[in-house]
């Protein structure tokens, strides 16, 4: 004689209203920390330290004033001047043919 055992189906498991809202928050915090990895990622690839800054060597006849006016074009000279004079260290407008200036990033 085989004896049977019957099991008896469980009811799928059902979830409360606090429970929904749990699975919901958890799925929102999930995407809130993928978005902000995301997010710090790409703004440390566009600020790539490891890519060489852009740079110019001085020829002679070149000033301060036409070398800030050429990399900014449309912006005004005297903030051009003395980003790049702070950029290189500059304490006047003088330079020297050869020398090598290193351009803002932008």
């Amino acid at each position: 004689m085989v004896a049977h055992t019957v099991r008896r189906a469980e009811p799928p498991l059902r979830l409360t209203r606090r429970g929904r809202a749990v699975a919901l928050l958890l799925l929102a915090l999930i995407a809130c920390a993928a978005s902000v990895a995301l997010f710090t990622t790409a703004s440390r690839a566009a600020n790539d330290p490891a890519t060489p800054a852009p740079a110019i060597t001085v020829r002679p006849g070149d000033t301060l004033w036409e070398i800030a006016s050429a990399v900014r074009p449309g912006r005004d000279a005297r903030e051009s001047v003395a980003e790049l004079r702070e950029l290189n260290h500059l304490t006047g407008d003088d330079l020297q043919p050869g020398q090598v200036l290193t351009l803002p990033r932008t």
